[in-house]
């Protein structure tokens, strides 16, 4: 854990206060005034797109709530939770574990049996151990998966596997190229391709590739991709996130998650949102995909539209 992150694990140790900002509520109704709880949200369209939902669902609830959005990177979001800026905010459930304790090796989302019999922490079990006293999660939405994903043209051969399992034994005859350029999302690391695809493919899937380039953006990636400079191509995230949605690539199934886990969940003080509000949030985790996220993304990305307006449909839609 880097001295940043310690010392700022060690702030949030501190007794606990429930967020309370005297401020006029989004999507609460009426014009009662009384306590606002606040949503956090980096500066990406994905994470304003999870607060919004958030502060949306809780309204629901008779909770008065509001968004702080633009608040920066995960730090200063995790600072907003140890200054009570802000109650909650959504974050990835994998690259969360990896920033809070670089040492874990688990990737796999759920708990499992070891091969003596004990338990193995899963990502969701190492995830809640790692937060800093004083913060907790809720259940993440096991219908999004965000992590980072290996993709072939859409043209591929008929005979070209559509699993990274079945890759294993054809991987000597392929060229992989990573990107390592920055994320769509903007709270999430750049890709480094020894650490994060080269070694996890070696070790799950015995996968050696015969040579591995990087590119800078997903557009000379993409481009090299259809020129058949490479075979396979590693995006940061899944392809739905593209700004044309990646419709000229197909995905590659991670079964034995050879890149872990990364679904989206909420971050909160402990006590600052009641059981029957947690239950709330759960609701929205049990409804919430990757198909659904991407479309709200592109709604507000690439169209201009609001995301309050975006998650208020979303909501209603699930009846939530």
């Amino acid at each position: 854990m880097s001295a940043g992150t310690a010392s700022l694990v060690r702030r949030l140790s501190r007794p606990l206060l429930v967020v309370v900002v005297a401020a006029v509520a989004v999507a609460c109704g009426g014009h009662d005034s009384g306590p606002v709880l606040t949503v956090g949200a980096g500066d990406s369209a994905e994470s304003m797109m999870i607060a919004e939902i958030y502060a949306g669902a809780l309204a629901r609830t008779g909770l008065h709530t509001q968004t702080k959005t633009r608040m920066g990177d995960r730090k200063d979001l995790l600072a907003g939770l140890d200054s009570d800026t802000i109650a909650l905010y959504g974050d990835v459930s994998g690259d969360l574990l990896s920033a809070l304790d670089p040492t874990a090796t688990v990737t796999k989302p759920e708990t499992t049996t070891g091969a003596d019999g004990g338990a193995v922490d899963g990502v969701n079990a190492a995830l809640s151990k790692a937060l800093p006293e004083g913060v907790i999660d809720s259940d993440p939405a096991d219908g999004t998966d965000l992590r980072q994903t290996v993709v072939a043209a859409a043209t591929r051969p008929a005979d070209f596997p559509s699993s990274l399992k079945e890759l294993g034994p054809r991987c000597g005859d392929l060229t992989i190229g990573i990107t390592t350029g920055p994320p769509l999302d903007a709270l999430r690391a750049p890709l480094d391709p020894l650490r994060d695809v080269l070694n996890p493919l070696r070790s799950v899937y015995h996968c050696e590739f015969a040579h591995a380039l990087t590119f800078t953006t997903d557009a000379t990636l993409r481009k090299a991709l259809s020129d058949g400079e490479i075979q396979l191509a590693v995006l940061a995230g899944p392809p739905s996130f593209l700004p044309d949605g990646g419709a000229d690539l197909a995905a590659l199934a991670d079964p034995d998650y050879a890149f872990r886990a990364a679904s989206v969940l909420p971050v909160m003080r402990k006590a600052a949102l009641t059981d029957q509000q947690i239950r709330k949030l759960n609701y929205v985790a049990g409804e919430l995909t990757t198909t659904d996220l991407a479309d709200m993304i592109h709604q507000v990305r690439d169209q201009g539209a609001i995301p309050a307006s975006v998650a208020r449909v979303w909501l209603d839609a699930h009846a939530l």
